[in-house]
């Protein structure tokens, strides 16, 4: 099990937990790993000031094991995986801490095949990280330093070529988070005909993710609604997910998308078996699968397990409530932009409003609140005998009629609690009282 790790990369706040220091580590420790004291890195950022700062000492400590490094700039998260693939680069880095605040930051990496890094290649470099193992000695051969900002189009190019046909007429509402996709999105829709509306697209380091982006969809509810948009779109800051809005205000979560995409692509025998989608994943999009006779297979939460499941299946279509959705016919991972297109694609092709295809699938209620613990103390509640038998009590209350899943947040000093159920008013009393039960236990030094 990683320990530095989560399930996307290395977090933490820029200068203080993840620091330049830090940063030249991981270098040095994936220019052994992933590239064996050769090869190419491909690094591309957010908009998060403190980028800059950890671009240079990831740089510097790749080269200084021998890898050549290329730096994109800013760039979503999965334009940096299809690069890597399609450029044949040994392996591709993205600076971004995805929907926390700006003073956080992280570092995550992708194989040349595009993939985030297994488990066990990840602790394989976390035993230089954490001095199990001692860096070598290197005297020559070092890496070489280039940038090209250009290698961003590449990426626009693709995104275009997933919509054949012209958006002329169609209304779309963005928000852009002022993250990666801040340019490229209103860009890429515009070229497309579309007529859009963009909000959050002046990033200046500090507003990424600020009261904005898909951790926030009021914002983006409010301009499909003000705009009188057909369809609304919100990403997150390294935009790998996407929430989507339908005509009448109305959240299109992950779960939905799938219900959608599922649907659409089962129709038309493009579906290839069945979907995947994670423990997370709402109980009215597995019910809705199983009535169109489609399978379904639940992955841990993270997008790389869910990817994982599907790989193993064969399957080309997986996701996460919160909107990271995986077409593994066009990229490796999530990507927020690309999803978006495919959506639009549904609607056009089925001639129905997205309002309409949003009710295929009925939500159950759902209660996810979180408990602030000590990042050190996240997986404690599992040997807190107390807290063991006060969820136990929930279980046993909720077998019945839903079910509750407690889980450590693997980016963040954070324990989410979710409860299922059909009674929302008692499921929001249980999970604020199990909530303040953790932290009282959990949320104290130790």
């Amino acid at each position: 099990m990683t320990e530095l790790f989560g399930t996307d990369g290395i977090r933490g706040l820029a200068g203080e937990n993840l620091t330049p220091d830090l940063a030249l580590k991981i270098g040095k420790a994936a220019g052994l790993v992933l590239g064996q004291g050769q090869g190419r890195c491909l690094i591309g950022t957010d908009t998060r000031e403190s980028a800059n700062m950890l671009e240079t000492a990831l740089a510097s400590g790749l080269m200084s094991m021998g890898m050549d490094v290329t730096l994109v700039g800013v760039i979503p998260t999965p334009g940096i995986a299809y690069l890597t693939r399609k450029l044949n680069y040994t392996c591709g880095a993205v600076i971004s801490a995805s929907h926390n605040p700006y003073a956080y930051n992280g570092i995550k990496f992708f194989s040349s095949q595009g993939y985030k890094l297994p488990d066990q290649v990840e602790e394989e470099m976390e035993d230089y990280l954490l001095n199990r193992k001692e860096f070598p000695k290197k005297g020559t051969d070092f890496g070489r330093f280039s940038m090209d900002a250009s290698l961003t189009k590449q990426y626009t190019k693709y995104l275009q070529s997933l919509c054949p046909r012209k958006l002329s007429g169609l209304k779309i509402a963005l928000d852009c988070g002022n993250g990666a996709l801040s340019k490229i999105a209103p860009y890429v829709l515009t070229s497309l005909g579309a007529n859009v509306f963009a909000l959050n697209t002046s990033p200046n380091g500090q507003n990424i993710n600020l009261d904005c982006g898909s951790t926030n969809p009021t914002v983006i509810q409010n301009l499909v609604q003000s705009k009188k948009a057909d369809i609304g779109f919100s990403f997150d800051g390294d935009a790998d997910r996407i929430i989507a809005v339908d005509e009448l205000g109305r959240i299109v979560d992950g779960d939905h998308i799938l219900a959608i995409c599922a649907n659409y692509l089962h129709a038309n025998d493009r579906l290839n078996g069945g979907v995947v989608g994670t423990l997370m994943s709402n109980l009215g999009l597995k019910k809705y699968l199983e009535s169109i006779g489609v399978d379904f297979i639940e992955s841990k939460v993270g997008d790389r397990y869910v990817l994982e499941q599907m790989l193993e299946n064969s399957y080309v279509l997986g996701g996460e409530q919160s909107g990271h959705i995986i077409f593994t016919d066009y990229n490796t991972t999530g990507d927020g932009l690309a999803t978006g297109l495919h959506l639009i694609e549904v609607m056009l092709e089925s001639r129905k409003p997205l309002s309409h295809l949003n009710d295929l699938m009925t939500t159950y209620p759902q209660v996810l609140l979180n408990a602030q613990v000590l990042e050190s103390r996240k997986k404690a509640y599992l040997e807190d005998d107390f807290l063991q038998e006060s969820i136990r009590a929930l279980e046993n209350k909720y077998q019945d009629k839903g079910r509750i899943v407690i889980r450590p947040s693997g980016t963040e000093p954070l324990i989410r609690v979710m409860i299922e159920g059909t009674d929302l008013e008692e499921m929001e009393e249980d999970a604020n009282v199990l909530v303040s039960l953790i932290e009282k236990q959990l949320g104290g030094q130790g």
